[in-house]
């Protein structure tokens, strides 16, 4: 719940934002590489948005996709995809980092966050049915 401990709305909108900087990250607001002067929020915050594809947890991007590409019809199909991907990253953490701010009133509200989700969702679903 961030510097708080009462429980709030805006406490659990902390919590999703860590939940998805653990998820995209596979890295933990306790883990080593982080202490008083850094943490996950910061940690992620200076990634964005030039090397978000360093930080992001390697298992979640897709890369099995190139190896198919034979064609240069193919070839231009995974630069289009390899870019939608790191845009739809980069939109994730930057959800996080909004949610995850340490003052409450920082926060993005819940509802701008499911809305942009549904968004990201929407895109990779589309992109998804366009290769089909």
């Amino acid at each position: 719940y961030g510097m708080g401990s009462l429980v709030s709305t805006e406490g659990d909108v902390y919590s999703f934002g860590i939940l998805l900087l653990e998820m995209f990250t596979g890295k933990r607001p306790a883990d080593d590489d982080f202490d008083d002067t850094m943490n996950l929020n910061q940690f992620v915050k200076v990634a964005l948005p030039g090397r978000v594809m360093e930080i992001a947890d390697h298992g979640l991007i897709t890369e099995g996709e190139q190896e198919k590409a034979t064609t240069s019809s193919n070839t231009v199909h995974q630069t289009r995809r390899g870019k939608m991907q790191h845009q739809c990253i980069v939109s994730i953490f930057r959800i996080g980092v909004m949610c995850s701010e340490e003052s409450p009133s920082e926060r993005m509200k819940i509802k701008d966050a499911l809305k942009e989700l549904l968004a990201i969702k929407n895109m990779l679903l589309n992109d998804g049915r366009q290769r089909n």
